[in-house]
């Protein structure tokens, strides 16, 4: 072990896996409740059409949503069962397999989000 202070326990026996950040135990962690709640989106609520990176196909995107990380998973599944065709939260955006920017902002003005489209 060095003397610099670079390394770091990160599992005890008595009480398992521990927060890097904090040191606390994982179940007593209080940062990552804070990283977990913390609000990604702008306000501006956008609902675009991508291709680009995916092979050719279809995505829409749903960005700016200012809803912590289970609100946004919980909008995320009502827009998919809503439009009937999968997709995934990711870093703060929802996007939905295929073409359904049309749905989406009906659905996302309904929920009381001001939305518009972006891109073509």
């Amino acid at each position: 072990m060095s003397g610099n202070g670079a390394s770091r326990l990160v599992y005890s026996t008595e009480t398992g896996r521990l927060c890097p950040d904090c040191g606390q135990a994982v179940a007593a962690c209080r940062c990552a409740q804070a990283k977990a709640a913390s609000v990604r989106g702008t306000g501006q609520v956008t609902v675009a059409r991508q291709t680009k990176g995916r092979g050719g196909k279809c995505v829409t995107v749903v960005s700016g949503l200012a809803l912590d990380g289970a609100a946004l998973a919980a909008l995320g599944k009502q827009l998919r069962s809503r439009c009937g065709a999968g997709g995934t939260v990711r870093d703060g955006l929802i996007e939905i397999q295929g073409d359904h920017c049309d749905v989406l902002l009906l659905a996302l003005k309904q929920a009381g989000h001001t939305a518009k489209r972006s891109g073509g």
